[in-house]
């Protein structure tokens, strides 16, 4: 609870910073500051919700259209401006959360000289505002009792830059590509999320856990902080795609025993000794730098890399012994095969009121495609000498860890936990016709190791998965997939994208 101060501040700078933003008058954006008056033919942030809103009622008439309208009324229900169903995966284990979802994108015409690091205006006169808003909201519960609730806001800087043009055709940087105009944005995310899972199970630390060492316990975890992506568009990197990362995060958590289910209660096997932090609340200052790196392909290269690396510091707040340090490498790439657009023109939208909007924003088409990916994660956990890591902020492998990420999928939900994890994952998905439906194929090896040095590519876990995806806007929302090949059976694992929950990006649980 000694951390839900620093949380209030965090969540009250940044709201006095966005509020002079999100109040503002949109009238049509200049370089220089304009003289401050009304201007009511464009919409403050209340006249453009209700402007969404009536435009999602039409969007809506699509739902009368019997099969013929199946697809449009979907789409709005689902992620409709500026209210739709939320309906996703929780945490595994702990079913198929609903409930509702708010969301909105908001541009405001003149914000405070503060946003944009530029000198105050004159007097009588206001700065054009280069900031774009992504707001939304959600709760929604699942049939055992957890739940999840949260509101996050995304401001991301319109670029201002102009074309400019040079003697000798396009510049190229350290990586060789042409530098275009369009950049990345740099983005500012704050956002406060609760989550309440009633069954997360636990089997033990380590590799070498047996699964008659399953147990169940309970966990609720608060985050609330705030986050920058800031991309390197000048110098030597200016046209590689690599943008720094940074986060501060107040975190809340508290476990519990897990009670009327099947598996006995967590307390039952065992203690602190050997569950740090088990049947305890604590809370912590956790801090995250980071680098992206997505090089800028031409878009008809069949190759895509994405590269993440980042450091994370967790500082407990009323038991030191829980501080401790964590460093993440996550290697994708993804090689399409094919890619055919097989959509249809969006729903038209009413007169003068603009282009149908949706939370999050997906494309209007749906795209067939076969690809090949691969994956190689690995994390990794540093405490000093007396610390020890919790046992609720350790990754997991084996069915889906606590964010929902599939890994061993053959294993049962959580089965191994350790603070040091290496996995390789490599998948085939192939469309069937024109539909957005696809056939996955995959295959996972990994391990978890109590020590840094346990992590090696030799005596790793591996497990095998089938199954079927279906994909909306190119994004896969729902898997059906059965996954086999460990020493522990087969598993069964049905998923939700959580994108439909109402926002693209949440914070991690560990």
């Amino acid at each position: 609870m000694k951390m839900l101060p620093y949380a209030r501040r965090i969540a009250a700078s940044l709201y006095l910073c966005l509020l002079p933003c999100v109040y503002a008058q949109t009238v049509p954006l200049p370089d220089a500051p304009q003289p401050v008056a009304a201007d009511n033919r464009n919409p403050n942030l209340w006249h453009n919700l209700q402007r969404d809103w009536v435009q999602e009622r039409v969007n809506l008439g699509a739902c009368k259209e019997g099969l013929k309208g199946i697809s449009g009324c979907g789409e709005t229900l689902l992620t409709g401006t500026p209210f739709h169903i939320a309906v996703g995966s929780l945490a595994p284990q702990n079913g198929i959360a609903a409930g509702l979802a708010f969301g909105d994108v908001y541009h405001p015409t003149y914000c405070a000289s503060l946003l944009d690091f530029t000198d105050p205006p004159a007097a009588g006169t206001r700065n054009a505002c280069h900031w774009s808003l992504n707001m939304s909201a959600q709760g929604s519960a699942s049939g055992n009792g957890s739940w999840r609730a949260g509101g996050y806001v995304t401001a991301a800087r319109i670029s201002s830059h102009r074309p400019v043009a040079t003697a000798g055709g396009p510049q190229r940087g350290l990586c060789g590509v042409p530098r275009l105009f369009t950049r990345p944005s740099p983005t500012v995310g704050l956002y406060s999320e609760g989550d309440s899972l009633n069954r997360v199970y636990f089997y033990g630390l380590g590799p070498g856990t047996l699964p008659a060492g399953q147990t169940v316990f309970g966990l609720t975890e608060n985050v609330t902080g705030i986050d920058a992506v800031i991309p390197i568009s000048s110098g030597w990197l200016g046209d590689c795609g690599v943008t720094l990362q940074g986060a501060v995060n107040g975190r809340y958590v508290a476990t519990r025993g897990g009670y009327g289910q099947t598996s006995p209660s967590i307390e039952t096997l065992y203690t602190p000794a050997n569950a740090p932090g088990i049947a305890s609340a604590d809370g912590f200052v956790q801090t995250e730098e980071g680098m992206h790196l997505i090089p800028p392909f031409p878009a008809a290269f069949p190759l895509k890399i994405d590269y993440l690396t980042k450091f994370q510091q967790f500082v407990a707040a009323s038991d030191s012994r829980y501080t401790l340090r964590r460093y993440t490498a996550d290697l994708n790439h993804r090689l399409t095969l094919y890619s055919k657009d097989v959509g249809k023109p969006p729903r038209p939208p009413l007169p003068g009121m603009g282009p149908m909007r949706t939370i999050p924003p997906i494309a209007p088409t749906r795209d067939v495609t076969g690809s090949i990916t691969a994956r190689l994660l690995i994390e990794g956990s540093v405490a000093n000498a007396g610390h020890v890591v919790p046992f609720y902020f350790d990754p997991t492998i084996g069915g889906s860890d606590l964010n929902g990420q599939s890994l061993l999928a053959s294993y049962p939900d959580y089965r191994f936990r350790a603070p040091n994890l290496l996995l390789i994952h490599g998948a085939f998905e192939h469309s069937l016709g024109r539909v957005p439906v696809g056939v996955l194929l995959a295959v996972d090896e990994g391990k978890v190791g109590l020590q840094r040095n346990d992590i090696s590519f030799t005596h790793l876990r591996h497990s095998y998965s089938a199954g079927i995806t279906l994909h909306a806007g190119g994004l896969p929302v729902v898997n059906l997939l059965f996954a086999w090949g460990g020493k522990e059976g087969h598993h069964t694992i049905v998923g939700i994208d959580p994108n439909l929950l109402g926002v693209s990006t949440r914070p991690s649980l560990f």
